[in-house]
């Protein structure tokens, strides 16, 4: 029986960005193996949903929750447990630059807890097959593309075998072939293992070529278009 429980949900939720609110009334759900856009101008709020998401951004008006997680009044203690049950995938990769990309995926399952040097190695090895990037793990990430860097960024972000990866503009740095490829990537890693995505993008192309679901950012609100629902280009500029 399919699960309908969703990994993240927001009622009535009032998105901060420091002491402002940018969003009033925020419902969403995020289901298993969703891939859900969040659209919008620049100063709408798209990155601060994510920041609320992973508990970087505090919770105070309406309810929210994620993995499992109240997001409205978690504790300190509890947000690097939630931040190991998702993938999280930044527009400027977020690479450690003085260590390969072996060492880079190496110290995020060391700091989650993994000790086994033998388990290390081979779910190192799993992602980046699963990226396309196996041959890359001995290479430093300056000697790599914008592209193959966002992919070792992806690798990383599957490590832990994540309930959902957040991506904000994972695209953004990246030319348009380039792009296509991490799209390609994201939407495989959604269909083959059911993960559930959620991406902020300001690129109308992306999600009308990849299909998903869309919330659109504007006027202090978030709302889910529907289906057939043109979405105002200008919005998303």
């Amino acid at each position: 029986m399919e699960d309908k429980t969703p990994i993240i949900s927001f009622r009535n939720a009032e998105i901060l960005n420091g002491e402002a609110t940018v969003i009033y009334g925020l419902d969403m759900d995020v289901y298993p193996g969703d891939f859900v856009y969040i659209v919008g101008k620049v100063g709408t709020g798209k990155t601060s949903i994510i920041r609320t998401i992973i508990a970087e951004n505090r919770l105070e008006t309406g309810t929210g929750e994620a993995c499992g997680y109240r997001l409205d009044g978690i504790k300190e203690k509890e947000i690097p447990y939630l931040r190991r049950k998702m993938g999280v995938v930044f527009q400027d990769f977020q690479l450690l630059m003085d260590r390969t990309v072996e060492d880079n995926l190496s110290f995020v399952l060391k700091a989650t807890g993994w000790k086994n040097e033998n388990e290390i190695s081979k779910r190192i090895n799993y992602v980046l097959e699963a990226v396309g990037m196996e041959r890359k793990a001995h290479k430093m990430p300056h000697q790599l593309s914008g592209g193959e860097q966002q992919r070792i960024a992806i690798a990383r972000s599957l490590l832990n075998d994540p309930q959902v990866i957040i991506a904000d503009e994972p695209t953004g740095n990246l030319d348009n072939e380039t792009a296509d490829g991490i799209m390609k990537l994201l939407t495989g890693i959604n269909k083959e293992k059911g993960t559930a995505i959620v991406m902020v993008t300001h690129n109308r192309q992306i999600f009308e070529k990849y299909p998903g679901r869309v919330m659109v950012c504007k006027d202090e609100t978030c709302i889910e278009q529907e289906e057939d629902e043109v979405i105002d280009l200008e919005l998303t500029i």
